[in-house]
Parts: structure tokens; C-alpha cells; sequence
């Protein structure tokens, strides 16, 4: 891979979205910047969904990434929080495509398996090997280190394969 590609990865959650950006140059990774969108529940779902969207256009337009990548969800006892979770990934994977980017997804057992090296592996696993792998990042908030976490993974794929291009004029009928 030549030159710097900047991915974006994304945690998504209803009340709390993470969100991190690393910078690829050939097997070097560099963070950028984290964090995490909160929402209220006092809010009302379509007002949070709406905040999550306002929020995540403005990391995407302050920081640029070529390449999202969204952490799938995983299957839920709970229907309610499984369909609450379903929305926030919407909104994640329609600002990157409002955003022309390239989009990918992946199970959450890829994306520690990748980091870690165990697909089982504990929150505590990923975000200590977030913090050796990136460790100008002093990430502290679990999200913001899975979202990190979903940015690494997607980096040593994109080491193998080139992103696509996409045209975002092109409409589906």
C-alpha cells in the first residue's frame, strides 16, 4: 500500500457511539483522534438518531477518512436493544455513505481477533492492546478503544486490497 489512508472506525450505540481515527502508512499506524456521541433517552428516539447523524457528519467532515469501518451487531437476547442498536448503525453507515466512503463491516470476533489475536477476548484485552498499538491515544472510554479497535482491523485488511472508489451520483433505481 503507498501513501496515508485515514480510516475512520466506528462503535455504534444508541446512547453512546464510538469513534476513532487512525492514519495507515504501510504497517504504521498512527492515531489521529477518539471519542464518543452520547445521546439522552430523554430525547426520543428519532432526536437522538438525528444527533448521532449531526455528530458523526461533523468527525467525518474535521477529519476526512477515506474508509469507515462499522463494528456489525452482534445477535441479542433483548429484541428492543437489538433493533435500538440496528438504528445507530444505520446512521453510522448512512453518514459514510452520504460521505462517498468506503464501507466496511465486521463481526465483532473479527475485529478482536485481528487486535488481539482471540476472537473471545475481553473489553480489557482490546483496549490494552489499543493503547500498545496507538499509544499516543491514551484512550480511556471502551467504545472510543472498539471503535479504534474496528480501524485497526480494517487497516490490516486494506493493507491487502485497495479501497474502492464510489460514486456517489450514481442513484439505485
Amino acid at each position: 500500500m503507498s501513501g496515508t489512508i485515514r480510516i475512520l472506525g466506528l462503535d455504534p450505540g444508541l446512547s453512546a457511539m464510538g469513534w476513532g481515527v487512525i492514519d495507515v502508512s504501510g504497517t504504521r499506524l498512527t492515531h489521529i483522534a477518539h471519542g464518543v456521541i452520547a445521546t439522552r433517552p430523554s430525547l426520543g428516539l428519532a432526536f437522538r438518531l438525528m444527533a448521532l447523524h449531526r455528530e458523526l457528519a461533523a468527525v467525518i467532515a474535521a477529519h476526512g477518512p477515506a474508509a469507515i469501518a462499522v463494528e456489525q451487531a452482534f445477535v441479542a437476547r433483548d429484541p428492543s436493544a437489538a433493533l435500538k442498536l440496528g438504528h445507530a448503525r444505520a446512521v453510522a453507515l448512512l453518514a459514510g455513505a452520504q460521505a462517498g466512503l468506503d464501507i466496511a463491516e465486521y463481526a465483532p470476533n473479527h475485529i478482536k481477533k485481528c487486535v488481539v489475536g482471540a476472537g473471545h477476548a475481553a473489553k480489557e484485552q482490546v483496549q490494552f492492546m489499543v493503547a500498545r498499538l496507538l499509544p499516543t491515544a491514551r484512550v480511556t472510554q471502551a467504545d472510543a478503544a472498539d471503535a479504534l479497535a474496528a480501524a485497526i482491523a480494517h487497516a490490516h485488511l486494506a493493507a491487502a486490497r485497495p479501497l474502492k472508489v464510489v460514486d456517489v451520483n450514481v442513484v439505485a433505481r
